[in-house]
Parts: C-alpha cells; sequence; structure tokens
C-alpha cells in the first residue's frame, strides 16, 4: 500500500485496503457515502474478503439501509462472514480503517477523499486494541433486510425463474430503492414483478413473508394502493374450498408494452 492514498474516491480506498488487508478489518465512524461504497466494492470484489467489523453511527446505518438494494447486499455479506456491524455509543472525530498492521484515517476535503496512513507499530498496536474493546462492548445492529442471494432463489422457486430475472433486472435499473419518491421499494417492485408473470396475490405476499421482505398486511396495502392508481389490475380465480383467490395482472398500457429496463422508470413515473 502506498504511503497516503491522495486524489482517491472512496471505492479506490476501500478496493485497496481490502486487497491489501491480511486479517480482520475495522472501519470506524464510516460516513454514509463509505458504507454504501464499502458494500458496493465488497459485493463485486474479486477473491477473498476479510471479515469487516463496521462500527458505526446507529442513525447513519438506519438511514443507508433504507435502501433495499444496499441493505440486502450487505445481508448476503454478513451471511458470508464478510461483514459485521455494530453500533458506536460515542462517535469519535475521525473516520478510520483499521488492520492488523496499518491505520488509515479517511479525510474529506469537498469532493476529494484522502487515505493517510500511518504504519508505526506501536501505534497501530495500540489503536486496533482500543477499537477490539470498544467493538467487544458495542450493540449488534439488527439488520432486517434478507440476503439478495435468498431473495432471488426464493423468487424463482416459489413464483418463477421469469419473475425472478424480471425482479433482478428491476433491481439492476435503479440506483436505489428506497420507496420515498428516489426510487421504488422492495414490496412494490415485487408486487410489478408478480403482475407481470400474472402471479397470485397470496403467492407473492406469501413469499414476500416467509422471505423477511414484508408482512403480507403491507402487501395487501400496497396492492391496493397500486390498483386503486390503475398500476395493476386483478382477477378471482376460485378455488375448491374458501374464497376466492386474485390473480395479479398489470393494469396500465405503458407498464405492459415496457421491457425490463423501463419498468421501474414507467412505474415511477406512473406512482407519481
Amino acid at each position: 500500500m502506498a504511503s497516503n492514498l491522495l486524489n482517491h474516491q472512496i471505492d479506490d480506498i476501500l478496493r485497496t485496503v481490502l486487497e491489501d488487508a491480511s486479517g480482520d478489518v475495522y472501519m470506524v465512524n464510516p460516513s454514509r457515502d463509505a458504507i454504501e461504497e464499502f458494500v458496493s466494492v465488497a459485493t463485486d470484489f474479486d477473491g477473498s474478503l476479510p471479515t469487516v467489523q463496521m462500527l458505526a453511527n446507529e442513525q447513519t446505518l438506519k438511514e443507508v439501509m433504507g435502501d433495499f438494494i444496499i441493505a440486502s447486499n450487505a445481508a448476503d455479506l454478513i451471511s458470508d462472514d464478510a461483514l459485521e456491524l455494530r453500533t458506536l455509543g460515542e462517535t469519535p472525530e475521525n473516520s478510520l480503517c483499521l488492520t492488523e498492521d496499518r491505520v488509515i484515517a479517511l479525510v474529506h476535503a469537498g469532493d476529494r477523499v484522502g487515505g493517510l496512513v500511518t504504519d508505526d507499530d506501536e501505534f497501530v498496536e495500540d489503536t486496533f486494541a482500543s477499537y477490539e474493546t470498544r467493538w467487544e462492548n458495542a450493540d449488534v445492529f439488527k439488520l432486517r433486510t434478507p440476503p439478495i442471494s435468498d431473495v432471488r432463489e426464493t423468487l424463482s422457486d416459489e413464483i418463477s425463474p421469469d419473475a425472478e430475472a424480471d425482479f433482478t433486472a428491476i433491481l439492476n435499473s435503479l440506483e436505489t430503492a428506497r420507496g420515498d419518491g428516489e426510487g421504488l421499494d422492495e414490496v412494490t417492485i415485487s408486487l410489478v414483478v408478480a403482475a407481470k408473470n400474472e402471479a397470485l396475490l397470496y403467492d407473492i405476499s406469501k413469499w414476500g413473508e416467509d422471505v423477511g421482505i414484508a408482512s403480507k398486511a403491507t402487501f395487501s396495502r400496497t396492492k391496493t394502493k397500486l390498483e386503486d392508481m390503475g398500476l395493476i389490475d386483478t382477477e378471482k380465480v376460485p378455488i375448491d374450498v374458501g374464497r376466492p383467490r386474485l390473480r395479479l395482472k398489470i393494469g396500465d398500457d405503458r407498464l405492459r408494452e415496457a421491457d425490463n429496463g423501463q419498468i421501474a422508470t414507467v412505474t415511477q413515473s406512473i406512482l407519481n
């Protein structure tokens, strides 16, 4: 690693840290951008990842993990033992990356980021030991979003491979999936995919609840909203015993004619 990492983007610095680390890595007080970039870099990392123990501000983690795309990829990293999340009680002044032989301070200066590195043995050892202790005493951040690999696998198995392909294509066309005007949320995406593939509301909502996306009640409320706006439609499907079930269908011609790369944009334009 260079003595200092100057005139780099945050993703370049994080990639260098992951490539050079010989053991576990601590990320201390990362910014929102640093958390997002870490998840992106680690998800696409070519090689064996070290375990990254992220010690972050709780509110920052909540805001970042409100994006399904980031949170579901982070959940994959946690499932693979490449990431652990805990919360800071008292926030330090600096953002740090710690390895067993280096301390890297992340310094933001406008749109520039510097990674200021020290490998002084005594300083590194003392700093690493200090944050080991803070880590042991920190609260675990409970990420409730399911891993994206589980979402895709179960959607393919329980609805259809075509539905999984549509779901993945829509996510890939989005920068964020928050449902706050910046992106569609995961429940809306799931229902649009179900309607495109004419799946039953019962099946998609049961899948969503089982995999951990949202409750059946949330799926039902969102279905009603989308139906009221004409985005999706339903038809009754009689069953042998009990009330008829509802098959979801696309209700707007603009959405019906859109390809996978356009579905998110068309859906958002209708909702807005």
